[in-house]
């Protein structure tokens, strides 16, 4: 079973992730703030040095106001391969 923090999967995970942090115009340091965690917290999560369990990752998504559904949704989205 490979690591998730290595997978595909995963990159897609934090890339939704940080994508929608940047889309409200905030900082790490801004969504650090929000989760109470230092800014590094939030750079190690979306340079996939540090990976979410799933009560941070839900923390995550609250504080983003998004819906951790859909970020499961789109890390399980086959890729199509050209």
């Amino acid at each position: 079973m490979q690591k998730a923090i290595h997978s595909t999967e995963y990159q897609r995970l934090v890339e939704w992730l940080k994508s929608a942090r940047e889309a409200r115009g905030w900082s790490m340091r801004d969504m650090g703030g929000r989760i109470q965690e230092p800014h590094s917290f939030i750079q190690k999560v979306e340079s996939m040095e540090r990976r979410l369990d799933v009560f941070e990752y839900c923390q995550y998504c609250s504080a983003l106001e998004v819906d951790p559904a859909e970020g499961l949704r789109i890390m399980t989205i086959p890729v199509r391969q050209p």
